[in-house]
């Protein structure tokens, strides 16, 4: 029995509840896999499961949009009591996705160009390990959502999602300096409300609540398309919201950002939905 599990779950519009898949033929032909849809893969944090919001939600925002390859990535590891441990079973969950992504590569018609992998936390190293060992090309779009930052080097991006692991790496940093990074992640990077704590969170002390918004923002952002932003010079502008009041042509999470989007972007955000 493998000491790293991870099980993956395909749904799509006509097969809402979902089927396990794995990386063989048969699994997929006997699958409502569809190459001819673009797929988008979802990846859950520390002491989460498939049915964590970072797949239900970011999964029903899409499908309401049209018909996708909704793949969930469960990881057993993740759910270790110690958080230390479940960070050393990143890079290997990563190799796995990444092996599953190959095999549909060089099987079964999947396109790279209509592949992104959306990550929570934890799970956002992890899409990043998975667009480092994709072969023959680069997915099309990471999105990491607040990248988790304890146990993680700035100074070490071979080991952490990085701006080059995908065409393009899209980062919403929500609880940067406690949970998440502060840092530019993406390629893109966003910074609601400046990036460190969210309006409608309250004291939120240990920062869980600002730093699951990252997701429920994107989810939003998939449905609405609503976030606004303004471009700033750098990060520690868009941390001190000193980016002016000019709106951006760039939308936060925005399908187009992969051929616009460079640099550092603050957006304003509310204390509850519509965000």
């Amino acid at each position: 029995l493998s000491t790293n599990p991870v099980t993956f779950y395909l749904y799509t519009k006509s097969n809402p509840s979902g089927v396990e898949i794995s990386a063989t033929s048969k699994s997929i032909n006997a699958s409502p896999f569809d190459a001819s849809n673009p797929t988008r893969i979802t990846i859950h944090g520390w002491t989460s499961s498939k049915d964590d919001y970072v797949n239900y939600g970011i999964r029903n925002a899409f499908l309401g949009k049209g018909a996708y390859n909704m793949i969930t990535v469960d990881w057993g590891r993740a759910r270790s009591v110690d958080y230390a441990s479940s960070v050393l079973a990143v890079p290997g969950v990563g190799e796995k996705v990444a092996k599953l992504v190959n095999f549909l590569v060089q099987n079964h018609g999947l396109k790279l160009a209509d592949l992104e992998i959306i990550g929570h936390s934890l799970g956002a190293h992890v899409a990043g390990y998975t667009g480092k060992n994709i072969v023959n090309g680069q997915a099309h779009t990471i999105i990491g959502l607040d990248p988790a930052l304890p146990l993680f080097s700035y100074d070490k991006p071979a080991k952490r999602l990085s701006s080059t692991d995908a065409y393009y790496v899209e980062s919403i940093q929500t609880n940067g300096g406690t949970l998440g990074f502060l840092k530019p992640i993406g390629k893109g990077a966003f910074y609601p409300n400046g990036g460190k704590s969210q309006p409608g969170c309250g004291v939120d002390l240990t920062g869980s609540c600002a730093h699951s918004r990252s997701v429920i923002y994107y989810a939003e952002a998939v449905e609405k398309d609503d976030f606004g932003t303004m471009k700033c010079s750098n990060y520690e502008e868009a941390v001190g919201k000193q980016c002016g009041s000019t709106y951006s042509s760039v939308r936060m999470g925005a399908i187009t950002n992969a051929y616009m989007v460079a640099g550092d972007y603050y957006v304003p955000v509310n204390s509850n939905a519509p965000y």
